[in-house]
């Protein structure tokens, strides 16, 4: 909650960025692209923990379908690598887990795209367009659609929340990551205008809370989870303002990004030196999923094929 949200940061023992290039030198050159040295230490990690994951993974439970913790965040994980390399073989693994994320639907036949069927279907709809397969790409995106009644109704107490993990953001982001992968409206825009329109009512319940709370000084907006303020980005307001951040257009039409060479707190020696090179060697908590894309070692793969191309970074459903 706002208050009591568990403290699992690290302290940042470093000094942010002074401007000078010669600091962060041996990664970035003068333009502000990766050296040619740095890239190759991210495609060697990037190898190694690709072994440990597929190893890890034959243990990993075999009826877990979702983006989250489970077979379509594997999937996900290696289309993104596909983009990243152009290797054909991790198309083909794509192709495989996500063929088995479509043989174990949720059992409460959640909608949204992380936690729900929503994620194996947009995914496998991808992967399979990738392929050259679009009888199979069509029935995905249809069987996608068959969910959107259920949401635009699925207003008031007794429906859909807001948030991105098991609400109304979770399926509007299964929309959108079909067009934003397809590259076209492929996904009518009157699916998305209709599940868009119920972003009144998530800024309505937002700004209910907020005075239900009486922390309208510290956020005009406020979700809960189980009857507590939730600040963080899977059931709270992180991601409701993220989601909401990308769905209002830009002035100049074009998306921020952050140059390299501006990360504050020498974050290559924190994050990529301390943690991703030396994954699980730390003594830090394990996951309840420790091979799963937002909960373990696919996340950190997915992060270190980002860092080979900055400035198209973008994490799945965190995407400004």
């Amino acid at each position: 909650s706002w208050k009591k949200m568990d403290q699992r940061a690290w302290k940042n023992p470093y000094a942010d960025y002074d401007g000078n290039p010669a600091s962060v030198q041996e990664l970035f050159d003068s333009q502000g692209k990766l050296t040619a040295e740095f890239a190759g230490r991210l495609s060697n990690a990037i190898s190694q923990l690709l072994m440990h994951m597929e190893n890890g993974l034959k243990s990993a439970d075999p009826r877990d379908c979702t983006g989250y913790t489970g077979w379509a965040g594997i999937a996900l994980l290696y289309l993104h690598l596909h983009g990243v390399f152009g290797e054909p073989s991790f198309l083909q693994k794509a192709l495989d887990y996500v063929g088995h994320s479509l043989t174990c639907p949720t059992r409460r036949r959640d909608v949204t795209f992380l936690c729900g069927d929503a994620g194996p279907l947009a995914v496998a709809a991808v992967v399979y367009h990738r392929v050259q397969r679009a009888q199979e790409s069509d029935e995905c995106l249809s069987r996608l659609l068959q969910l959107h009644q259920s949401v635009v109704m699925g207003s008031g107490a007794s429906g859909l929340p807001d948030e991105l993990l098991y609400g109304r953001m979770g399926y509007l982001y299964a929309l959108t990551f079909i067009n934003q992968q397809f590259g076209h409206d492929k996904i009518p825009i009157q699916y998305i205008q209709q599940v868009s329109s119920r972003l009144t009512a998530v800024l309505i319940s937002g700004e209910g809370q907020s005075q239900r709370f009486r922390c309208q000084d510290q956020s005009p907006l406020m979700y809960e989870w189980y009857q507590e303020q939730y600040v963080g980005p899977a059931h709270g307001l992180a991601g409701i303002y993220y989601f909401l951040m990308q769905k209002t257009p830009s002035y100049s039409g074009k998306k921020n990004y952050v140059n390299p060479l501006e990360i504050p707190g020498y974050l290559h020696k924190l994050v990529i030196k301390y943690w991703c090179m030396n994954y699980g060697k730390h003594g830090c908590r394990t996951p309840d999923t420790p091979f799963s894309l937002f909960e373990g070692m696919a996340g950190t793969i997915y992060f270190l094929a980002d860092l080979l191309q900055p400035l198209k970074s973008k994490f799945p459903a965190f995407e400004v």
